[in-house]
């Protein structure tokens, strides 16, 4: 078993991020680092570090003299990274598909059973870091690290994206059936159609959004 060692900025990184994710950080305040240091029990040099690199994400903008600001999720965001997502992560799977071993599939199943009981349990909060890990187990057997690196990026910036998708009722009784015959195509090799149906999965998600985005735009 290997052991992850994170660095002090590595961990204050994920923690931040989880609660950009989470939407627990306000859109249109400025980050209070002070406040934010003192309650996360570090010093601000390991913050700004986490927070630069947050930057770099996509997750935060900065602005002189006023410090770093939650990035708003925006319709034209969610088109670009969806329309990435449309691009690679459908073939990368169907290619994964053929390469996957046993482990590979224990994987992926014990990472859609965690997604099944945060979402079971209404655990918001988990519900799309764990969404991540599961579509991440479907292309992690690929073996090619720039390609598994730009899906993980894209997942991270659509993780907000996922949890304003699964806002209105019923969503996650259908997103959980399209990844329980997802995986299932996946186990048995059925590459192409496991590819299809991601690319489904996906499209279905950014045309939600892109209603939810019109109705918050009437309002």
């Amino acid at each position: 078993m290997a052991l992850v060692v994170q660095t002090l900025s590595e961990q204050i990184f994920t923690l931040v991020r989880d609660r950009i994710i989470s939407g627990s950080l306000p859109v249109e305040v400025a980050i209070r680092q002070d406040a934010l240091a003192a309650e996360l029990g570090v010093s601000k040099i390991p913050l700004r570090e986490a927070l630069v690199r947050l930057e770099q994400e996509g997750l935060l903008t900065s602005q002189a003299n006023r410090g770093f600001f939650v990035r708003p999720m925006t319709a034209s965001e969610a088109e670009e990274v969806y329309a990435l997502r449309l691009k690679i992560e459908p073939e990368a799977v169907a290619r994964a598909a053929a390469l996957a071993t046993p482990a590979d599939h224990k994987a992926a199943r014990d990472a859609l059973d965690a997604l099944d009981r945060a979402a079971a349990e209404d655990n918001k909060s988990e519900v799309g870091k764990l969404n991540r890990a599961f579509h991440l187990s479907l292309v992690r057997p690929l073996g090619r690290q720039v390609t598994l690196q730009i899906i993980e990026r894209l997942n991270i910036i659509a993780e907000r994206y996922v949890s304003k998708h699964l806002e209105p009722a019923g969503r996650d009784d259908r997103a959980h059936q399209e990844h329980s015959t997802l995986l299932d195509l996946w186990m048995r090799g059925k590459g192409e159609e496991a590819s299809e149906l991601m690319y489904a999965h996906i499209a279905e998600t950014l045309y939600d959004l892109r209603k939810e985005f019109e109705n918050d735009k009437r309002a």
